[in-house]
């Protein structure tokens, strides 16, 4: 497209003329007789220049300066005057003109001037897009030096402009929504919402009508038509976690969408259409979730044209030090201490951890950590108890001969959650039970 330059000017015959000599230089021009209606071209047709004369009935060249530059930062603006005063010239160039030119006009003077301002427009425009596709390409706390996570690092920036469906498997904590997040952000569709769904945290009824939304009676409590998370992200992205916990109903509505791009809200017959792309999580295997009968094998198929397995942190001891530093620096600032590092010790111990909740327990452990210390530097008695004298494992729970059983279960969830900081997806997987059963339990505990 040819760079397009907007003539003010009160006079046609300067109109003209700027015009003809623009259109040589190979600049497109649209015109205004007035600060005005000048004002509407820069909102219908927004130019990379503006020339104005600076003396015009109405709105002068400096007013339309300032108004300009108050909507339009980026543009470029030469003023035109016959008045070629020292005085006038540093006024406009205190209110952000690019710069200015006498008159008469200079062919010559006048295509050096645009030609100078369409290069530093050229110029910021560039450093922005650059600036904007850096913040792509540097996922926030996706902070890493291990070869395993460059590779994902780098897959995901291959896949980030794709449509395709991406399935990414990894343990609790080890940052799946985090990847879904910067995936969407690097992803053309950047520009519409993400909307987010955990699975295991809804019964099957609920998360039909979450997901697909539903019409009015379509149930008991249905008092009116509700807009479901499809409808929602309409031209965005939906992020799907704990996807093996969706209910077998659920998971053919889910497959048609995947499959036709259609669905129907529950107590409806209007078939709709979305446009979303599908990013999916989950902590399971999920071909054992096949094999268990929870998962269908074509929704899987579906969901996992693009498979990332995220490693636990185990399994990149290489990147604790980068990101216990980067967690120092965060929670310092958000709880105002003055804390600056961590002392070899307490590193070496963060390393010898295992980490059953990951990069989730590694920054709450590091949170802990600020909170606590009196120093500048993270001692190694200022880390939880159990990362410091490297005990794996909880403290045992004793009951006595006749405790009911519904209280067993409820000391041992409660105490699993306590040892994982509240982390369900975690404790369901350490207990044997799914995610959704905990949420369950927490809900019949409050009833009673």
């Amino acid at each position: 497209m040819q760079p397009l330059v907007l003539v003010v000017d009160d006079e046609a015959a300067n109109r003209t003329a700027l015009e003809r000599i623009l259109v040589r230089e190979g600049y497109a021009v649209i015109h205004a007789e007035d600060g005005p209606s000048a004002l509407v071209q820069l909102r219908e047709n927004p130019p990379a220049v503006m020339l104005t004369d600076l003396k015009m009935p109405g709105m002068s060249g400096l007013e339309l300066l300032k108004a300009s530059r108050a909507t339009n930062p980026d543009l470029e603006v030469i003023v035109l005057t016959a008045y070629g005063t020292v005085e006038a010239a540093v006024e406009a160039m205190k209110e952000g003109a690019w710069d200015f030119v006498t008159k008469p006009l200079r062919r010559s003077v006048i295509v050096r001037k645009v030609r100078g301002a369409m290069e530093k427009h050229s110029l910021v425009m560039e450093n922005r897009q650059l600036r904007s596709a850096l913040a792509r390409a540097v996922p926030d706390e996706m902070i890493c030096r291990s070869a395993p996570m460059r590779r994902i690092i780098e897959e995901a920036r291959q896949v980030a402009d794709s449509r395709a469906s991406v399935l990414i498997t990894g343990e609790s904590g080890t940052g799946k929504g985090l990847l879904a997040r910067w995936i969407h952000r690097a992803s053309p569709r950047r520009k519409q919402r993400l909307i987010t769904v955990n699975c295991a945290a809804l019964p099957e009824n609920l998360l039909e009508s979450e997901l697909f939304g539903h019409e009015l009676g379509a149930f008991t409590g249905a008092v009116g038509k509700k807009e479901g998370r499809f409808d929602i992200a309409r031209g965005g992205t939906l992020f799907l976690d704990e996807v093996t916990e969706m209910s077998p109903t659920v998971q053919v509505k889910l497959l048609r969408v995947l499959q036709d791009g259609e669905y129907e809200r529950v107590g409806g017959t209007k078939t709709l259409k979305t446009d979303v792309r599908i990013i999916a999580a989950t902590n399971r295997d999920p071909e054992q979730a096949i094999t268990d009968g929870t998962l269908r094998a074509d929704l899987y198929y579906r969901l996992n044209v693009i498979r990332v397995q995220l490693p636990p942190l185990r399994q990149r001891l290489e990147d604790i030090p980068l990101l216990a530093q980067h967690f120092i620096a965060r929670h310092a600032e958000r709880n105002s201490r003055n804390v600056k590092g961590i002392s070899p010790e307490a590193l070496e111990a963060l390393v010898g951890w295992s980490w059953p909740g990951n990069v989730r327990e590694l920054e709450n452990a590091t949170e802990r950590a600020v909170v606590l210390s009196r120093e500048e530097i993270i001692s190694l008695t200022d880390l939880p108890p159990a990362i410091r004298s490297h005990r794996a494992a909880p403290d045992s729970l004793t009951f006595t001969v006749g405790t009911p059983l519904k209280l067993v279960e409820r000391r041992m969830i409660e105490t699993t959650l306590a040892q994982v900081d509240g982390d369900k997806t975690l404790a369901a997987r350490l207990l044997g039970i799914t995610a959704r059963t905990i949420y369950r339990r927490e809900a019949e505990w409050r009833d009673e």
